[in-house]
């Protein structure tokens, strides 16, 4: 029999789902943040723990699973040697296909026909296939880039609340919540910032989207911002050519609520899911 494992590793989570020649799941996984950027031996583990669990769950032998074919879709996989290190490893799969997370969502949204992609979530990037080139807009990493994102509104969150603290601006419900994170102390938030990931600033995202729908004026012009950064994304895509276009990722459904009405109408709904397209990755074709 042949199996199938799909690996959706991002910035915040890395699942897995390994399926069989019919399609049926047979098992899943979820663990932690999965980046490229933190080596590749760090990021093996958390991919072999994706893997195990979801092999543990279908209760395959040592055999089993050296006939699984694997599709993998990696954050940060475009950094400098990444792919090479990756690709490096013995792997106990039988075969292994690795792109980026932003590359499966693509496949997986369109079922591998010509489309694109918008990912909003910890971080943003745009990606598209389109007459048989895939190629990507943004992504390249926080906080240069990533606009729109869950990291983008936390930092803007926290440029906003240490103004505030200064007396530059006047205090909001959302500066206040976000400095009470600090004890509404300056070197506290500073210290925090020098260790801070960008999934630590995409954890203020949730708040500042809550405080924006409450019509805090400091959350609305941050949220306000980051959906003229996403509407520039969807109008690049199609100059880009693609046919299609789905906006996905974590933070997407409360982002879309904000963006222009004749800018949604231009959306397409995906057909499938990043992991979908990691399967399709590795070689799995629906009936």
């Amino acid at each position: 029999m042949a199996y199938f494992l799909g690996i959706d590793a991002g910035g915040s989570h890395c699942r897995s789902r390994l399926i069989d020649a019919d399609g049926t799941i047979l098992g899943t996984g979820k663990t932690g943040p999965a980046n490229a950027r933190i080596g590749a031996e760090r990021l093996q583990a958390t991919l072999m723990d994706a893997a195990g669990q979801a092999v543990g769950m279908a209760g395959l032998d040592r055999d089993q699973v050296a006939t699984i074919a694997a599709g993998m879709g990696i954050a940060g996989l475009s950094h400098p040697g990444a792919r090479e290190a990756l690709a490096a490893i013995a792997w106990p799969f039988a075969s292994m296909h690795f792109e980026t997370d932003a590359v499966i969502a693509n496949i997986g949204a369109h079922m591998g026909q010509d489309g694109a992609t918008l990912v909003i979530g910890t971080g943003s990037i745009a990606q598209i296939r389109f007459e048989g080139k895939n190629f990507a807009i943004g992504g390249y990493g926080f906080p240069i880039s990533d606009e729109g994102s869950g990291a983008a509104l936390g930092l803007s969150a926290m440029r906003h609340a240490l103004r505030a603290l200064d007396g530059r601006t006047k205090p909001t419900p959302l500066s206040s919540a976000v400095t009470a994170r600090f004890d509404h102390e300056t070197a506290r938030a500073i210290a925090w910032m020098d260790q801070a990931t960008p999934r630590d600033y995409a954890a203020f995202a949730p708040l500042v989207m809550d405080y924006a729908e409450a019509n805090d004026a400091i959350a609305r012009s941050i949220v306000e911002d980051a959906a003229q950064h996403i509407e520039r994304f969807i109008e690049t895509i199609f100059e880009r050519g693609a046919p299609r276009c789905a906006l996905v990722g974590g933070l997407a459904p409360r982002m879309k609520p904000w963006l222009r009405s004749r800018t949604v109408a231009r959306l397409s709904d995906p057909l499938g899911d990043p992991l979908d397209g990691a399967l399709h990755l590795a070689g799995y074709r629906r009936a």
